[in-house]
């Protein structure tokens, strides 16, 4: 017997995702929605039409909305259901996603937001929810609570209002992720490394969201500003977003270039052929890749760039998840894409980054003149963030060693 999740773009229903008698998904739009006045495709892999897409397009995409790896298998047992079936997960908490999709059980609508749907939580609350999460990512199972983010790090998504921090209940839209310490003992202070590179990142010139550092009586958390959530008339709107392995229908546990994921060629390409500012989106993307290696953070994979839409049109996300793994010596220094044919860092040379641009003279002295001012920028504002942080109050260790990592790799890019 099939099953039916209504797929919701904001307040239309988008179409139907059916889950049939031998567990292939399937994905159609609605009719109706076909001939209203905007009707906007979820994904690139899914244009608008009216025949059904089958399980290979389907599935990458939807499973591209639930949270990767260990956090998926422990919702999977706590809600007992397979972690290789997304339709189960996603008819349980896929009442808030990443982008501007909801889905409800069929014949049920978007949660109509009312007052009761804030949770607010103090200090004690707070303690008692890190603990929860460690054992039940998103909060899983809590009535109420249907949150779903892809990612494999503990994270809940919250509502700031006037400083307070609230779970929305329903699938509600927040507007704040929420990160904890990476819960291994040879990843160290993880939260303050990304602190670090994300406001590193802004300090460079890349478009990154906000980020702030908080605490609890008994330890530090990220707090990262949605950037497919923004205030509108008192109200949070949606803005739909997909990542670069949903739009190239990668499922995500491919989402490594060696597992069969993106490479950066793709990326480009894609870039190319779907955003409505190629050219700077382009640019944009070649820089977050420079300003990856400088940091050492090995872990950009497909998954961590992202399509923005506005009125249905795409621009390249801002930046996320930038943390630098090469201070960590037991995690593995190969990256997640090879640059120019290379995964090992230390092996990249600049005939190697050559090979990502085009092969003119003039592609290949813009590429060395931004390698060689970006190499000498992190390192000068990573040395400056260091010392307006410690004035600010906040001292980490991981500052020295990500600031260590700039300076090794910077050698590198000039040699």
């Amino acid at each position: 017997m099939s099953r039916i999740l209504d797929v919701w773009y904001l307040n239309s229903k988008a179409g139907e995702l059916t889950q049939d008698k031998s567990g292939q998904l399937l994905f159609a739009y609605d009719a109706d929605y076909l001939t209203s006045p905007q009707p906007w495709p979820i994904s690139i892999s899914m244009p608008l039409r009216p025949e059904e897409f089958g399980d290979r397009i389907t599935r990458p995409y939807f499973s591209g909305l639930l949270p990767d790896e260990e956090a998926r298998r422990k919702i999977a047992r706590l809600l007992r259901v397979s972690e290789k079936n997304p339709f189960s997960l996603l008819e349980i908490i896929g009442g808030e996603c990443a982008g501007a999709l909801s889905l409800y059980p069929q014949g049920k609508g978007p949660h109509e937001e009312n007052a009761a749907d804030a949770y607010f939580l103090d200090d004690q609350a707070m303690d008692d929810l890190f603990g929860e999460l460690r054992q039940r990512p998103l909060l899983a199972g809590d009535k109420g609570v249907r949150l779903s983010l892809a990612g494999t790090q503990d994270k809940l998504a919250v509502r700031v209002v006037d400083g307070k921090l609230a779970l929305m209940l329903g699938g509600a839209p927040t507007t704040h992720i929420l990160k904890t310490l990476i819960g291994r003992e040879d990843v160290q202070d993880s939260v303050h490394n990304e602190l670090f590179c994300m406001m590193l990142a802004a300090q460079c010139g890349l478009d990154v969201p906000r980020v702030e550092i908080r605490h609890t009586a008994t330890e530090p958390f990220l707090l990262i500003e949605r950037y497919d959530r923004r205030w509108k008339g008192g109200h949070v709107a949606r803005l739909h977003q997909e990542d670069f392995c949903q739009a190239l229908s990668i499922v995500p546990e491919n989402k490594y270039q060696s597992e069969g994921g993106p490479d950066i060629a793709a990326c480009l390409d894609i870039i190319q052929q779907q955003s409505i500012a190629p050219l700077p989106d382009r640019v944009s993307f070649l820089n977050i890749v420079i300003f990856n290696y400088l940091i050492g953070n090995a872990d950009a994979h497909g998954k961590n760039f992202s399509f923005l839409y506005e009125q249905g049109k795409p621009r390249l996300a801002p930046a996320y998840d930038l943390l630098s793994t090469a201070v960590y010596p037991e995690l593995a220094s190969k990256m997640s894409m090879k640059i120019g044919g290379k995964y090992e860092p230390m092996e990249v040379r600049l005939h190697h980054w050559h090979r990502l641009v085009p092969d003119t003279a003039t592609a290949r002295n813009n590429l060395e003149k931004v390698l060689s001012e970006m190499s000498l920028t992190v390192l000068s504002e990573a040395e400056d963030l260091k010392a307006n942080l410690k004035k600010a109050g906040t001292e980490s260790p991981v500052f020295d060693d990500v600031i260590a990592v700039i300076k090794q790799r910077k050698a590198r890019v000039l040699s």
